[in-house]
């Protein structure tokens, strides 16, 4: 056995450590019956903060305060919805590599801790979505109809599987820390429940990319010359696709927000302010596929003609820089 090897198992062992030590439960983490936590659908904390994207778009902010509170519950709730089903399907995938691991596996341990939270995370997700009333589609009708057959990814392919959980999970954790970063905003608060649910999301999915980046950059050097040129192709397409399906609103959802086609355009992506947000999702994800050798003339290529091109990030978690405006403003 390598040094290497020995620094990947203790990796994975301190993971391990780390989730027996700080976890959380749905039911025990979280005080649902707290009247601080009570879900009203008038409570004007459901206006969507200016970090979200739909809620500093001027179609938006010219609702009425009324309108803007139906929307942005219904959108936080959506959201949530589509964040449960891509657990569930991670869930399975786990499984179904976890499954074919042998006796001995230094994966086996983290797999199967990861697996734990992510039920405790569709639990948590399930139970907001219950308490408001809400009967949202979450995902678009493909990704559901396709979301029992992607977890056998993870035993027939789970180095391009952990490839395809980062896809879900770097945008989603890239939106919680910016609104969790920006803070809240005196003038438009945000309800105390959601921002409960995403502060545990944060803090346990951080360990979730941290598998996935160490399991990548692991198995990295055992890629044959072809496996690396059908992956460098592969995975920015998996990842443009799996972002839309996470953070683009479905047909339903956009209708049931009566979001105008002009508006779900300026959003996803046509606009540069949007355009740059696509980009900034997939830094860390970048720097992983330089470093794991998945990156050539051609899929840097289709990186940029796919609208996620652009600098890998320094180290993983690196903030985005600010943009012109932002700059500005400060």
């Amino acid at each position: 056995m390598t040094t290497t090897d020995l620094s990947y198992e203790d990796r994975l062992r301190t993971l391990s450590e780390a989730s027996v030590e700080q976890h959380f439960d749905a039911f025990l983490d979280i005080d649902w019956d707290d009247p601080a936590y009570a879900v009203d659908p008038d409570d004007e904390r459901w206006i969507l903060p200016e970090a979200d994207v739909l809620g500093r778009h001027p179609w938006y902010r010219g609702l009425p305060k009324r309108e803007q509170i139906r929307v942005g519950l219904y959108r936080q709730t959506n959201v949530t919805k589509v964040g449960l089903q891509f657990e569930q399907v991670l869930i399975a995938g786990l499984m179904n590599y976890a499954m074919g691991l042998p006796n001995g596996s230094p994966e086996f341990r983290y797999a199967t801790h990861e697996a734990t939270e992510e039920t405790h995370h569709t639990q948590m997700f399930q139970e907001f979505v219950n308490r408001t009333g809400l009967d949202v589609p979450g995902g678009s009708r493909l990704f559901r109809m396709l979301s029992p057959v992607l977890p056998l990814a993870a035993r027939v392919a789970p180095y391009g599987f952990f490839y395809g959980v980062l896809a879900g999970e770097e945008p989603i954790d890239h939106v919680q820390k910016t609104i969790l970063r920006g803070g809240d905003d005196p003038d438009r608060p945000q309800h105390p429940l959601l921002r409960r649910i995403m502060q545990i999301h944060v803090a346990e999915e951080a360990r979730h990319i941290g598998f996935a980046h160490q399991y990548l950059e692991h198995q990295a050097p055992r890629l044959s010359r072809g496996e690396r040129a059908l992956l460098s192709v592969i995975v920015p397409v998996v990842m443009r696709w799996l972002c839309d399906e996470i953070l683009v609103p479905s047909k339903q959802a956009q209708r049931d927000m009566g979001l105008p086609r002009s508006v779900v355009k300026d959003l996803y992506w046509d606009t540069p302010e949007s355009q740059r947000f696509l980009r900034d999702l997939f830094g860390d994800v970048r720097m992983l596929a330089e470093r794991t050798g998945i990156v050539g003339p051609v899929s840097r290529h289709v990186w940029r003609v796919l609208g996620i091109g652009g600098r890998p990030s320094r180290f993983r978690g690196e903030p985005a820089p600010a943009s012109a405006s932002e700059r500005a403003a400060a």
